[in-house]
């Protein structure tokens, strides 16, 4: 466990540096680089599509001037080879001499009409060819000032990879082997031998026992005779229990207690006279005695429960949502209250899990 939390340590360490560092660097240089526009876009991004739109203006007006000139000319031969068509099949027809004469007008008319279109197309394609050195010129200067700034774009996130690579490499990382390296170290020095020695010392034959032993009045010490001894005075014996002066503060935390040190606390406890030596959770003793707990089945106030619940331990209750039982304590400062099933099992359970009837 101390080995997963150091490396958890570290693994929030190389988070740390990847948002710390590594993200907040992309984010400046984003701030710095790419200017935001109030109609959505970048800045920059607008000057470059502006800058190629200007180098390209002059030279598509020639261009769109060329595309007219050219598409006149082509009408205009298409309409001289019409006319001319026209004209050759008038001489094996029955054609008037005026209608011959207006035809071959109308040749020398598209003619004429395809010449200038001609003219006029090559004009506009040599001002074209003209206008082309300086429109590449432009293109080129604006071009090499988007790779400029490509350039650097590229070199930054190669920069920021690198730092992104140096932070995720654990490898490079001395902490990492460290932690490995002292996990091993714990380990390969165990010794079974010390361990079961220390085990029979704490909980073993070995173990300290405080055994019972003549005690003196002591004022502080409070006794109470509870119903169920008072019954069993016809018998000739009388048992008192004692609680000391020192609250039960101990058994505060349920859920770092351990079924062992539980079961300790029990066996400890002075209120098991040598007539009731059986386990807290059975049923009955050795002696014919009836459950500690008997004494409280007149008493309590009927619950209803809320959720279900599973108990975790021997003496917590378990039952479903809609199960009445009764409560024979108040809550403690932990949360949990005493209670009795119908079926007679008594126990603890989580006090917010029922409702009053």
């Amino acid at each position: 466990m101390a080995e997963a939390e150091k490396v958890s340590e570290l693994h929030q360490e190389v988070k740390n540096n990847l948002i710390n560092e590594d993200f907040e660097k992309v984010k400046n240089w984003q701030k710095d680089a790419y200017h935001k526009q109030m109609m959505g876009g970048f800045k920059e991004t607008k000057e470059a599509d502006e800058g190629f739109k200007k180098a390209q203006k002059p030279w598509a007006k020639k261009l769109k001037e060329l595309e007219t000139a050219k598409k006149s000319y082509h009408m205009a031969c298409k309409e001289e080879k019409l006319a001319s068509t026209r004209e050759a099949n008038s001489k094996g027809e029955a054609f008037t001499a005026d209608q011959q004469k207006k035809l071959q007008e109308k040749v020398e008319k598209c003619k004429q009409d395809s010449q200038k279109a001609k003219d006029k197309y090559e004009k506009a394609l040599d001002e074209l060819n003209k206008c082309t050195p300086q429109y590449m010129e432009n293109m080129e200067q604006v071009f090499g000032q988007c790779q400029q700034f490509e350039e650097k774009r590229l070199a930054f996130i190669r920069e920021v990879l690198l730092d992104v690579k140096r932070h995720l490499n654990l490898t490079e990382n001395q902490s990492y082997s460290t932690v490995y390296r002292e996990l091993e170290r714990t380990i390969t020095s165990a010794s079974p031998q010390e361990d079961l020695k220390w085990f029979s010392s704490n909980h073993g034959p070995a173990m300290h026992m405080n055994w019972p032993q003549f005690e003196e009045y002591n004022p502080d010490l409070v006794h109470s005779i509870t119903k169920k001894e008072k019954s069993r005075k016809n018998d000739g014996v009388t048992l008192t229990n004692i609680s000391h002066g020192v609250n039960h503060a101990q058994a505060g935390d349920r859920g770092s207690v351990s079924s062992y040190e539980k079961n300790q606390a029990y066996t400890g406890s002075t209120e098991w006279s040598d007539e009731d030596q059986t386990a807290p959770n059975s049923g009955n003793d050795t002696n014919g005695g009836t459950n500690p707990f008997d004494e409280d089945v007149g008493k309590g106030v009927r619950v209803r429960a809320l959720y279900d619940y599973e108990g975790q331990e021997q003496d917590e209750l378990s039952f479903k949502a809609g199960d009445e039982l009764t409560k024979l304590e108040d809550e403690d400062e932990q949360g949990w209250c005493k209670g009795r099933l119908d079926n007679g099992q008594q126990g603890l359970y989580p006090a917010n899990y029922v409702e009053l009837i």
